[in-house]
């Protein structure tokens, strides 16, 4: 990847995203699921960030995204989150009614930003492995 530029900034910021579907829930279907990476990369090209690497597990998602330093961690989370609830309940309204709450995403997440002892390429092959092994690797214990 290497070094980014902003007009204010140079930068290699890269977080690992995890976050659940609200209770845990089995909602997202292959349509689901093409849908939310669709999603996904709007949201991207619409706030200026990347997604290096994404897998939509039935129940969770994982997301390696490179982000400039304007959007804490927090702030990408609010964003994509929010955006995609709102588009996956008005073109899927029977997730809504899966979901006891008007929630699609459990509150909290996981993130790490990618550093020295976890490197990207670790993340990245975690991530795309993630699906077939459906096993977590000793850093994330």
């Amino acid at each position: 990847m290497g070094l980014k530029r902003t007009p204010h900034a140079v930068y290699e910021l890269n977080y690992h995203f995890v976050w659940a579907s609200k209770y845990r829930r089995n909602l997202f279907n292959d349509e689901i699921i093409i849908r939310l990476k669709e999603l996904f990369s709007e949201i991207a090209t619409h706030y200026d960030f990347e997604i290096i690497e994404h897998q939509i597990m039935a129940d969770h998602i994982h997301l390696l995204i490179s982000a400039p330093p304007r959007y804490a961690p927090a702030q990408l989370m609010n964003i994509i989150k929010s955006i995609s609830a709102k588009q996956l309940f008005k073109e899927f309204p029977l997730i809504k009614k899966q979901c006891w709450s008007a929630s699609l995403w459990e509150e909290g997440y996981f993130v790490r930003a990618v550093g020295d002892k976890v490197t990207k390429d670790v993340i990245q092959k975690y991530v795309r492995y993630q699906r077939e092994h459906g096993q977590q690797l000793e850093f994330l214990s």
